[in-house]
């Protein structure tokens, strides 16, 4: 585990719209290590950055986009959708790494392909994978890297330590490499069995200061904020502190 965290920078950080170019940037130009976006897929297997499958469109009416080509996306939206190719190009020139928060398993494939010829198969890990899309995920796309995304039910309408071993068998399965937790489920055997599993444990969406520097000292491998340039400043107090 890390003795200080790797950045990663949620959508819309620093007060900027959600799924866009503008909080890519913003997030590389704060320090972020990591680039995290919501992924989804168009009728024609474009990946795009998007939460939600129902987008407005220009005429005020909803469409899926889901069932729309990215051309008529496009056309039908004042402000196009990004493309997660555009958003990969600025992660490579800068030399970070970007997590894909995968909203459906038809993006796995594509997600897969896209990584393949832009050479970023390294440089890229899903997320958004409870254990049946890691599965999936592992079964078409060996190559891919990913998380494990937690049920939350489990941890929280049963035993922890229960909640926890079968995250880890589900983990091992499916091929992952670490575990993706709310940061309220986080105690603290959850990160021994993950020291013990060698498993990398990702954590999210920590806004608040107290909490930065509460998880940042616990061994987990990454913090998740929208409020990047806090953490970064955090993160360099406490290795003065640790120097």
């Amino acid at each position: 585990m890390n003795a200080v965290p790797l950045i990663t920078a949620h959508t819309g950080c620093m007060n900027t719209p959600d799924n866009s170019l503008l909080s890519i940037e913003t997030g590389l130009a704060n320090g972020a290590d990591i680039i995290e976006d919501d992924i989804r897929v168009t009728r024609d297997g474009t990946p795009v950055l998007s939460h939600d499958d129902a987008v407005r469109l220009a005429n005020g009416s909803m469409g899926r986009l889901s069932q729309m080509t990215i051309s008529e996306l496009n056309e039908g939206q004042s402000i196009p959708i990004v493309k997660l190719e555009q958003a990969l190009h600025l992660v490579r020139n800068s030399g970070k790494t970007m997590n894909l928060d995968l909203k459906a398993d038809e993006c796995i494939e594509p997600v897969s392909e896209l990584a393949k010829k832009l050479g970023m198969i390294d440089r890229v890990f899903l997320s958004g994978c409870e254990a049946d899309r890691a599965r999936k995920a592992k079964h078409s796309s060996p190559r891919l890297r990913k998380l494990l995304n937690v049920n939350s039910g489990l941890f929280l309408n049963g035993s922890y330590t229960e909640a926890v071993l079968q995250t880890f068998q589900d983990a091992e399965s499916a091929g992952c490499f670490g575990i993706n937790v709310p940061y309220r489920l986080v105690e603290p055997y959850l990160l021994e069995k993950a020291a013990e599993s060698g498993f990398q444990i990702y954590i999210w969406t920590v806004d608040e200061e107290k909490d930065m520097r509460l998880y940042a000292g616990m061994g987990i491998h990454s913090i998740t904020t929208r409020n990047v340039a806090d953490l970064v400043r955090v993160k360099k107090e406490l290795l003065t502190e640790g120097s």
